[in-house]
């Protein structure tokens, strides 16, 4: 399901269940270290990126290997396989048992550097505490997104626009919509814990810089 062949109605359905998985981020039930409090993002734009700044020129194909954000201590050494679970519907996210400190990629999208949105799902916290986006409240527009590559190559991603959105207003079309630019979306969860789970998503919006 590339994002250049997909049609709006297979994209909603994959973003509102996107939507849907991540309230697996913060689960009050565990007894591990404690889960940090609501991460108070908030939402922030920067100028779109076609008034400002020429798009780096796309990448080839390349599977990512990890993830690096200087700005929230993050250097994932790993990437999950993610992909839509053809009986319910939902996209996966990365398994809270085994890989909470690491991001997953959507593998039905292109893959980050290439031209149109790459999807990554990384969690703020699980059931046990604290997971590889904690920090995400550090993180400011302008910081970069770095995704090492299968190809040796690093694709770096600077944020242009950070959003704290209540899950049931998830924005669909922005987020999985169609570009001609290579860019990033990186998901995770925020916002208070009601009845076990996170009620926000924080979207992190990235274009491709080198």
């Amino acid at each position: 399901m590339r994002a250049t062949f997909r049609t709006a109605a297979v994209a909603a359905i994959v973003a509102l269940t996107a939507c849907g998985t991540l309230t697996a981020c913060g689960s009050g039930s565990g007894t591990g270290t404690g889960l940090p409090a609501d991460p108070e993002v908030g939402s922030t734009a920067a100028p779109a990126p076609e008034g400002g700044h020429p798009a780096a020129a796309a990448l080839p194909r390349s599977k990512p290997t990890g993830m690096k954000i200087d700005a929230a201590g993050v250097d994932a050494k790993k990437m999950v396989d993610l992909a839509v679970d053809p009986a319910t519907g939902e996209l996966g996210v990365p398994n809270a048992d085994t890989d909470a400190d690491n991001p997953g990629w959507w593998t039905q999208g292109v893959t980050p550097g290439e031209k149109g949105v790459s999807v990554l799902v990384a969690h703020f916290d699980t059931k046990y505490g604290p997971a590889v986006m904690k920090n995400v409240k550090k993180i400011k527009l302008g910081d970069l997104i770095e995704v090492p590559r299968e190809d040796g190559r690093t694709a770096r991603f600077k944020i242009r626009e950070i959003e704290d959105v209540a899950k049931k207003d998830f924005p669909t079309d922005k987020v999985y919509g169609d570009t001609n630019r290579p860019e990033l979306r990186l998901l995770t969860c925020g916002g208070e814990i009601r009845n076990g789970h996170r009620t926000n998503n924080v979207i992190l919006y990235a274009d491709l810089v080198a």
